[in-house]
């Protein structure tokens, strides 16, 4: 349990979907606040507006709200350091803009594009560091006006100090230190006036009193010249954790090749939510026992930095259809009718009652049902040779499955019993009649339990598909 009350915070740029990998973020970083007994903030991060989406903010609030995550304060609730959006907030970064600029800690910068790739590309050559050559550091308060009256575009850069270690510790990976040599001075307010992500992100966390910022590993780089910021801006040091990636199970950072890395394309492919927060937590976390199922809740209470992975973890599809199956299985029969209702739009209400019981200890995800019942609704077009495939005779095929007409009549009610009878009274092999039923029915030689099912199918479309079977044999 953390000592003091930690006020954590996600900022999503919506710039697209997001990721599953920021969903793990979010959902350790819900957990120390919760924990604590602090708060957990949303700040939408929107300075690059060139990549914008229109509507990703919006999409990416309700997919946290779908996965069962709520927050204190943010864009759509408001609180105590609103505005949660950071273009919102442009006249706040200008007042702390103008006091770097007055203290000679940051500076304004006219060089065109052309003449920094110009610069980058000879430090490439000479197998340097590309960075600023500060060029305009050395012009006059009177240079600069004229420039800035004659309308001269302008970015404001941080001024980083000559040969100075920067030093902080990671609460995962211990000390890490960088020399301030091989850092650039880097753009803090764009040439449109919108601050960077460094500059509004340290602005931000000071002034929303962040104390724990749990974030990717791609950002370490970042920290150094973040730190500067605080020293800079007199705030105090939040505590830094830096989490591992998510890795392809194929080798490098999880991507689309292996699937979805979308947080909502999860829940669409019909994966419980509370599912996939479990799978979450143990991609990076463990809670040093052999627990492997908890509850949003029982996370809160266990959860750590302190038992927070150093190595990346693999993200394995098995595991997380292995808990969603379990999750399912966890459900009653009436919670269960919805998710059927949304994957099978035209089922029936009885059928889906009917469908549930037989799919509910074998379904591994609610995306499976379309494809896996096909047959309910279609005629499923397949090769006579299938019907074949244990080796049947054609006109045993044939024989089976005008004699399985007849038991047909008027209900299912014993039906395995009876066509176990069919089977032993015409003495045939248990294994070969079963694939050609399935077959006739489904289409396919891999179904749900063949006789289990057949009452969500009726007694017409029953007969249908066994007298198609038949047209394909004969």
């Amino acid at each position: 349990m953390s000592s003091l009350p930690a006020r954590t915070r996600i900022a999503p740029s919506p710039t697209g979907e997001y990721h599953i990998g920021h969903m793990r973020t979010c959902l350790y970083n819900y957990a120390l606040a919760r924990q604590s007994g602090g708060q957990f903030i949303i700040r939408i991060e929107d300075t690059d507006q060139k990549r914008l989406v229109v509507g990703a903010q919006d999409r990416i609030l309700k997919v946290i709200k779908n996965y069962g995550l709520s927050w204190d304060e943010g864009p759509d609730i408001g609180g105590p350091y609103a505005p949660y959006v950071q273009t919102q907030r442009l006249d706040i970064y200008q007042k702390y803009i103008k006091k770097l600029l007055d203290q000679g800690l940051a500076y304004y910068c006219f060089c065109s594009q052309e003449r920094l790739d110009h610069i980058r590309d000879q430090q490439k050559k000479l197998k340097q560091i590309p960075k600023y050559d500060r060029h305009c550091l050395k012009l006059t308060p009177q240079e600069i006006k004229q420039k800035i009256d004659s309308g001269q575009p302008y970015v404001i850069r941080m001024k980083m100090p000559d040969n100075e270690t920067i030093r902080f510790t990671d609460s995962i990976r211990g000390q890490i230190s960088f020399n301030t040599r091989d850092l650039d001075d880097q753009v803090l307010i764009k040439s449109n006036g919108i601050p960077t992500y460094h500059f509004a992100a340290v602005v931000d966390d000071i002034l929303m009193k962040v104390t724990h910022v749990l974030r990717g590993e791609e950002w370490i780089s970042s920290t150094p010249k973040q730190i500067l910021l605080y020293k800079y801006l007199d705030a105090p040091l939040p505590q830094f954790v830096h989490l591992t990636v998510i890795l392809d199970p194929r080798g490098g950072k999880m991507s689309k090749r292996s699937g979805s890395v979308a947080a909502q394309a999860f829940l669409d492919e019909g994966y419980l939510p509370e599912a996939m927060l479990n799978f979450l937590m143990l991609l990076g976390w463990n809670p040093g026992t052999d627990q492997e199922l908890f509850t949003l809740d029982e996370f809160v209470k266990e959860f750590s930095i302190d038992h927070l992975h150093k190595k990346s973890p693999v993200f394995d599809r098995k595991k997380l259809d292995y808990f969603n199956g379990l999750y399912i299985r966890q459900k009653s029969d009436k919670e269960l009718f919805p998710y059927f209702q949304k994957f099978l739009p035209h089922a029936s209400d009885e059928q889906i009652k009917i469908l549930i019981p037989v799919l509910k200890e074998r379904l591994v995800k609610f995306g499976d049902l379309p494809q896996t019942l096909n047959f309910l609704f279609n005629d499923v077009d397949y090769d006579s040779e299938l019907l074949l495939k244990k080796g049947t005779r054609p006109e045993i095929a044939i024989d089976m499955l005008e004699k399985t007409k007849t038991l047909f009549t008027d209900n299912f009610s014993d039906l395995q019993a009876r066509l176990m009878n069919l089977i032993q009274a015409n003495n045939w092999n248990v294994g070969e009649y079963f694939m050609v039923l399935r077959v006739a029915i489904c289409g396919s030689a891999f179904t749900p339990p063949i006789v289990d099912i057949l009452p969500a199918l009726g007694f017409d479309k029953t007969l249908h598909k066994l007298d198609i079977a038949l047209d394909k044999l004969k």
